[in-house]
């Protein structure tokens, strides 16, 4: 169905989170259209979903995310938590005081380039590479949802490709808004000034003191700012969380989604706990604590949310997890946060897809009830990142090729059992555009396949994927824009993949830039989820806190508090159970 659309909340809870964010807000920013006499044909995603419209003090049209963030002091840098849009500072210089006033200046954190080069297209200024100029732009007409620089940033986006080459961000990227590309709205950022995001005092390390934080002042800004979010929208479908699983932000995850559920209750809470391969300065303590607070984290939001499912390049979330999930056409470095966070967002990007569409989309308590049937409320995340296709080819090609094996990678740490059982997935394909969806065999030429005797794109999908998971409940969507890279997306391909991510039959000499992937993505319920969660439970039971880490006990919460979580993970584990899956936990045991 078309012609509504169904708003969401965006929460992102930590700082991994809102890199996670990040990424994903600016491939959102370069899918939007910004033509205002929609000229050419509307988007299959609905942008309203995740933005909004204002106006600024004075009198300009935005378009900013429907989205509360949250972080550390000292996590921001550069970035106002006010932003710039709504700019008050005007108005706070006036002053009752008579007296002599002395200002104290220090000094602002150095932007780097990509920032810098924004500035100058927020002021007007021409990029020194780039032929643009912000007074050559057409007036925003009066009425238009978008504001003047919306408006502008196809030619924005157009201006800073040029410069691409000139971004090499992996070694200035700090903190997650050194690469925001996009203007937040004034009610978004909140700083928790109890905690520090450097140093070794003051750390948010631990599932209680999150637990703790949402109380008194910070439980009001958060009610604040939700009812600002919810109340200007039409029809809010429900909430997407992003949360960090390895630290104290589990525990504010934890307060925050039940929080929503008695707050919202009829609406959808759609959580994904998001995790890095590795800390900077990670040590055996700080294991144990990343390893409690995932295991405390992944019984609390999956009992308060519509479904979890956890994010991750880890080989699992145990102490002795395997090596990160490696892709055949990425090259990326997993101990970079802003790797592998681009990752997680462009199989986020796919992953949400059902609940976005312009036509025919799926709300997301429809997501959730398919999938988290009989209690089974964690499910796991798959993805095939790029999408591995000839340039030129048809799907039936591409997906006959795989008939061994999967082409997709486990996003979750979880890996799939072989027995192939699945309780219900949503599979989504996007980014085919210009390719063929089916076969072209010419008449009376016998199909190698039964794919290639489909009659169009979702009927190859699903007849591909019901091959390995035969008489499983499945759902499939198409949608054939892929999800556009632009500055300063990071350049993790392999230089066999075209500028729109398909694969070349020929190795360029000088890599091309890839602007466009195809991303195949999957969300399954599955019995191997059972030992998964067995597995983190047995982690758990195996230490004893009171000698190893007394402190993170000392903060809460009480130990008959965690045998109870304990118990209630053992108890989900139990849900997955399936006469053909097996329930032994030796394949995903990575404790």
């Amino acid at each position: 169905m078309g012609g509504v659309c169904r708003e969401v909340v965006t929460l992102q809870l930590g700082h991994y989170s809102n890199f996670v964010g990040t990424h994903w807000w600016n491939l959102q920013d370069a899918s939007l259209s910004y033509d205002p006499d929609l000229v050419v044909p509307p988007s299959e995603l609905q942008s309203d979903v995740l933005f909004r419209e204002g106006l600024t003090l004075g009198g300009q049209i935005t378009y900013t995310p429907r989205l509360i963030a949250m972080d550390l002091k000292g996590s921001l840098q550069t970035l106002r938590q006010e932003g710039i849009l709504y700019d008050t500072r005007k108005e706070r210089k006036s002053s009752a005081w008579d007296g002599e006033m002395v200002t104290y200046k220090e000094c602002p954190p150095t932007k780097n380039s990509f920032l810098q080069d924004l500035d100058k297209l927020d002021e007007g200024e021409i990029l020194a590479e780039a032929d643009f100029n912000m007074s050559q732009l057409p007036q925003c007409p009066g009425g238009n949802k978008l504001s003047q620089r919306s408006v502008a940033m196809e030619t924005v986006n157009s201006s800073l490709d040029r410069v691409r080459k000139g971004y090499q961000m992996e070694g200035s990227v700090r903190v997650w808004s050194d690469f925001l590309r996009i203007h937040l709205h004034p009610r978004t950022i909140t700083v928790i000034n109890q905690y520090n995001h450097d140093g070794e005092s003051q750390r948010l390390e631990a599932f209680g003191q999150g637990e703790a934080l949402l109380q008194g002042s910070l439980l009001e800004e958060l009610e604040d700012k939700l009812h600002f979010f919810v109340e200007e929208c039409d029809y809010l479908q429900g909430f997407q969380v992003l949360c960090d699983l390895a630290d104290g932000f589990s525990g504010l995850g934890s307060k925050v989604t039940e929080m929503l559920r008695d707050s919202y209750g009829s609406r959808g809470i759609l959580t994904w706990g998001v995790a890095p391969v590795s800390y900077p300065d990670s040590n055996l303590i700080k294991d144990v604590y990343h390893m409690m607070n995932y295991v405390l984290g992944t019984a609390s939001l999956a009992n308060h949310s519509s479904f979890f499912c956890p994010l991750t390049l880890r080989g699992g979330l145990g102490r002795r997890p395997l090596p990160p999930i490696v892709f055949p056409h990425l090259q990326y470095d997993p101990t970079l946060w802003y790797h592998s966070s681009a990752i997680l967002a462009l199989a986020l990007d796919s992953l949400t897809v059902p609940y976005r569409l312009r036509y025919n989309s799926a709300p997301m308590w429809q997501v959730a009830d398919s999938l988290a049937a009989c209690g089974r409320k964690v499910v796991a995340a798959y993805g095939a990142v790029p999408f591995p296709m000839m340039q030129g080819s048809c799907l039936p090609d591409a997906l006959h090729s795989y008939r061994d094996a999967l082409p997709w990678r486990p996003l979750s740490a979880c890996r799939e059992l072989s027995d192939r059982c699945s309780f219900g997935q949503w599979v989504t394909l996007r980014g085919l555009e210009g390719q063929k969806l089916v076969s072209t065999l010419t008449p009376g030429t016998q199909p190698p396949s039964p794919l290639h005797s489909a009659r169009c794109g979702e009927e190859v999908v699903a007849s591909y994927v019901s091959s390995y998971y035969p008489a499983s409940p499945l759902a499939v969507q198409l949608v054939s824009s892929p999800s556009k890279l632009t500055s300063p997306f990071p350049q993790l391909f392999h230089q066999t993949l075209s500028p729109k991510g398909f694969l070349q039959s020929e190795t360029t000499s000088s890599p091309s830039v890839v602007a466009s992937v195809p991303v195949l993505s999957s969300l399954q319920s599955s019995p191997a989820l059972g030992p998964w969660l067995a597995a983190l439970q047995q982690g758990a039971c195996a230490l004893d806190l009171r000698r190893v880490a007394p402190s993170f006990l000392s903060q809460g919460p009480e130990h008959v508090e965690m045998q109870e979580t304990l118990e209630q993970l053992i108890n989900l584990a139990h849900c997955y159970h399936h006469d053909n899956s097996g329930t032994s936990s030796d394949d995903d045991d990575d404790d």
